[in-house]
């Protein structure tokens, strides 16, 4: 190892679906975040850790920041200003657009002001899917962005494409701490499977359903159970419900004769035995919490933060 190896914590922010998860991934060369063509697929932190030979990342991918309308929205946005607090280096994702001028300069001069403006750790600004813009134009929105907002740095990238990824991470080396790793060069995350399974399933949510379903739905691990190491013809039990909030969404969840339910499981069970490298038995269950997303109680057992704000 050299004496100069750095490690640190890196915070992934900015709006829903700019396109943090897939920033996430590309890095890790692994898909260890869920993605959804849907606003606001992720819900809680989700930590993600980079080796090379000259510096261990630990990347927080968080929350889209959004107008919040119910008690989720609000425990989701708490989570986001925790991550900030928890990162030696931010990392504020701006998504461009093909549309208008390049890119949201009102979305771009909230975070800045009211999320990153007392901030005191280095900030770099990523455009994000910069492989909708034309190069003259991703330049004169980071010109725009230097000279406005005063980041550390700002470069563009394409998260989808991974084109510029290798100039982010060389920006970040100098923004962490130097010192020794923080974790084993063989882990991924932190995060336990229970967790990944029930992203898993949640992502089929998201992907499957239409409107207001995928928004209405929670995910929980009711038993999650290792067989294969005493007998490796054995096969893991994972056993999960689906939380809902009427019995009409229930309804569609599950199918005519639970065959939209059926697609569900099989679709999530062959990603999870991806993660896993090993057989499993998914059963689902579908319940119904009216509310759930409002109730302080509910998401707290859910694995939210409800306490104060």
């Amino acid at each position: 190892m050299e004496r100069d190896f750095c490690c640190g914590h890196a915070a992934l922010v900015g709006p829903p679906n700019a396109g943090k998860s897939t920033l996430l991934n590309n890095l890790l060369e692994h898909k260890l975040s869920i993605v959804t063509p849907k606003p606001q697929t992720t819900r809680k932190k989700i930590t993600g850790i980079y080796h090379d030979d000259r510096c261990q990342i630990i990347f927080l991918d968080t929350p889209g920041i959004m107008n919040p309308f119910q008690e989720l929205h609000r425990s989701m946005l708490k989570t986001t200003r925790q991550t900030l607090n928890e990162a030696d280096v931010i990392i504020a994702l701006i998504p461009a657009s093909s549309k208008t001028d390049g890119y949201d300069r009102d979305f771009t001069r909230m975070l800045f002001k009211e999320w990153l403006h007392d901030i005191q750790k280095p900030v770099i600004a990523v455009l994000n899917k910069a492989d909708l813009l034309n190069q003259e134009t991703a330049d004169e929105i980071l010109e725009h962005i230097r000279n406005t907002w005063k980041p550390q740095a700002a470069l563009a990238v394409s998260a989808l494409e991974g084109t510029g990824t290798d100039m982010l991470l060389k920006t970040l080396r100098p923004c962490l701490p130097l010192d020794a790793p923080l974790h084993p060069e063989d882990i991924l995350s932190t995060a336990p499977e229970r967790f990944f399974v029930s992203e898993i399933i949640r992502e089929k949510v998201f992907l499957f359903y239409a409107e207001e379903i995928p928004y209405a739905t929670e995910v929980v691990i009711d038993e999650f159970r290792e067989q294969h190491a005493g007998d490796p013809s054995k096969k893991d039990v994972i056993r999960s419900s689906i939380i809902v909030e009427r019995e009409s969404q229930k309804h569609i969840l599950i199918g005519k004769k639970g065959s939209a339910l059926k697609k569900l499981g099989t679709a999530a069970r062959k990603d999870i035995e991806k993660l896993l490298d090993r057989p499993v038995f998914l059963e689902l269950f579908v319940k119904v919490r009216p509310g759930w997303r409002k109730k302080k109680a509910l998401l707290k057992s859910y694995g939210y933060d409800t306490d104060g704000r």
